[in-house]
């Protein structure tokens, strides 16, 4: 009947006078692993690029306490902060329902590798809403950012138009308040990764280029060919 365990028994005669019977149970009840043919788990959480994963990395720097890193656990910390319930969770995880109910009750316990790097992803992103609320509202109003770049940077003056220097930069500076506000306003405003740089690029530029407005008032500074940027919250 539907739903109930389907059994297969096959019966072969061994020298005419032994049976023997194989019984197979095909139910994913039973399953220990997730079922294969979920399809590839989307990325949840926040958008990513090279400046969002970046303050992304430097927010799970201050964190008190490393996110849950079983499956059970981790499905029961996201159900705690997603509306929607499991099936909420399973589009954001792209598995079926049923599949994260499964995790919720600790019948399956390993998840695909898909799946859980998906999971441990959203939970860390998650993760201690108020640590990051706190370093974030900190950074916007008193310390700043943090921020080291390798990368070409480019200039613009009205007088003299564009130049660019082609050398490969390192640059570490700490850019005001009023500019981390910015980037950190514009992330959670859900901006793209084109408009974020742009924001980086002014905000470095007027820090250390303009050394805080002191110097080439007019200048405006582009960055390229980033090969990496780090973010550090104080």
């Amino acid at each position: 009947m539907p739903g109930a365990e389907q059994l297969s028994v096959a019966r072969h005669l061994s020298t005419g006078q032994a049976t023997q019977i194989c019984v197979v149970i095909n139910d994913s009840e039973f399953n220990e692993t997730e079922p294969a043919d979920q399809g590839d788990a989307p990325e949840p959480g926040r958008k990513r690029g090279l400046i969002s994963d970046g303050l992304e990395r430097a927010e799970r720097e201050k964190f008190t306490e490393p996110p849950p890193s079983g499956t059970r656990e981790q499905v029961q910390y996201l159900l705690s902060r997603i509306k929607g319930g499991t099936r909420a969770l399973a589009a954001r995880l792209g598995v079926s329902q049923r599949t994260v109910q499964r995790y919720q009750a600790g019948t399956v316990a390993t998840p695909r590798a898909a799946t859980r790097e998906a999971m441990a992803e959203d939970t860390a992103t998650q993760w201690q809403p108020d640590v990051r609320a706190q370093i974030r509202a900190r950074a916007a109003s008193t310390t700043g950012l943090v921020i080291e770049t390798r990368c070409v940077f480019g200039f613009f003056t009205a007088e003299a138009g564009s130049t660019d220097d082609p050398r490969m930069r390192i640059v570490r500076e700490r850019v005001s308040p009023a500019a981390a506000a910015d980037i950190l306003a514009a992330q959670e405003n859900g901006a793209n990764e084109s408009d974020l740089h742009d924001l980086v690029a002014a905000a470095l530029g007027w820090a250390y280029f303009q050394a805080g407005g002191t110097r080439a008032e007019n200048l405006q500074v582009t960055m390229r060919d980033v090969q990496y940027i780090d973010f550090a919250f104080d």
